[in-house]
């Protein structure tokens, strides 16, 4: 296209980009005042607490207010800097070169990069609507398998969307005490569920205090803001207090500022209707993309989450569909996904995820309807 005043060639305006990738809230649902005031508290209520260095389990009032939360006594408790911190301490404890680690087919790329990383033997599990495929594990185990752990995301699975079964957080538990070998509970998403019943963690099932089988990780980024980096492990004394020691070695301690102003948040009145206010947006989100994805790419396969940031996407296996191709003519369009291989060590060719907690319901169709016409063109 040429400018008729200047006779130079005009390029098409680039389409406004809408990312479906990171799984982050858009600031719109962040209740950014009521983190400055809760900021200004931790500095006016515990100066002493949030300037100084503090020891490596964290944030004193903080780590006994998760404990509470948990029924379980503090030393049973130790808080990191983001979760992603508690993974890599735990991996560092329990995975050396050849060790056995079950995890879901698909499953979060960290994750995955860790166990690698580590030299783990990373054996993936099917991952069904209903959560890991149970009697897949067992027969692992029944076969001769012995993990040293076995990592699971059990609500709003990362990056499926998934939420394991009643049932099957039974079932593994008991495999787990059968087989002995440690169920880490990677739970991050739990608090942001927007439909039906919330489920008891496997913690909780497997006695709290008295819980020898599982170490329990969430954090604060999903629910409070990511930026926040605060996260937790929940686990038997014993464990925890090696962590700890990695902990002091590795940075003597965590961010207290960070993990006083989630204290005085997450305490506060504001904290609540926030909370309200994430999951009312999340839910708006994903009904949008749900009738989108249908009237967009009605091949598509999904099952639409009860909560969480993340909707899994499979196209047809036999249509021949290449992501890495489909990646490449969105990104010309303007929308950014994950493909499917980043979550499998091999496999995905024909899938995606979609993040659906950083934009905002009124450009989700819009990003829907690029996404479908990036699919026509990698497969032309």
């Amino acid at each position: 296209m040429t400018d008729s005043d200047t006779g130079q060639t005009q390029r098409p305006t680039p389409p406004a980009a809408i990312s479906f990738a990171r799984g982050a809230p858009s600031t719109d649902i962040v209740d950014v005042d009521g983190l400055k005031q809760a900021a200004v508290a931790a500095f006016e209520n515990d100066p002493a607490g949030v300037t100084g260095y503090g020891t490596a389990i964290g944030y004193v009032p903080l780590r006994r207010w998760i404990a509470e939360k948990h029924g379980v006594p503090e030393d049973h408790v130790l808080v990191t800097n983001g979760s992603m911190q508690a993974d890599a301490f735990l991996f560092d404890e329990y995975v050396r070169p050849g060790t056995a680690v079950i995890t879901e087919r698909p499953t979060y790329d960290r994750t995955l990069l860790g166990l690698r990383e580590r030299g783990g033997e990373v054996h993936l599990v099917t991952l069904q609507e209903d959560g890991i495929d149970v009697d897949e594990v067992e027969a692992l185990l029944a076969g001769g398998l012995r993990p040293a752990l076995a990592h699971v995301i059990p609500n709003f699975q990362n990056p499926a969307g998934y939420t394991l079964s009643l049932a099957k957080r039974e079932r593994l538990l008991a495999l787990a005490h059968e087989y002995d070998f440690l169920l880490f509970e990677d739970d991050p998403y739990v608090d942001v569920r927007f439909t039906g019943e919330p489920l008891p963690r496997m913690l909780e099932l497997d006695g709290g205090a008295d819980s020898r089988q599982v170490v329990y990780a969430c954090s604060f980024s999903k629910t409070v803001c990511p930026g926040i980096r605060v996260g937790y492990l929940v686990g038997p004394p014993a464990v925890i207090d090696r962590i700890r020691v990695r902990a002091t070695n590795t940075y003597i301690a965590p961010n207290m500022v960070a993990q006083g102003t989630v204290y005085q948040y997450v305490t506060g009145d504001r904290f609540p209707a926030a909370l309200e206010r994430v999951k009312t947006a999340l839910a708006e989100r994903v009904g949008v993309l749900d009738e989108s994805l249908r009237r967009h790419l009605p091949q598509a396969t999904f099952r639409r989450p009860e909560g969480g940031y993340f909707l899994w996407v499979s196209l047809p296996e036999d249509e021949g569909h290449d992501v890495a191709a489909i990646v490449r003519e969105a990104t010309a369009r303007g929308v950014t996904i994950v493909p499917g291989t980043d979550f499998l060590l091999e496999g995905g060719h024909n899938a995606f995820r979609l993040a659906y907690s950083g934009v905002t319901a009124d450009v989700v169709d819009e990003g829907v309807r690029r996404l479908a016409e990036a699919v026509a063109a990698a497969r032309g």
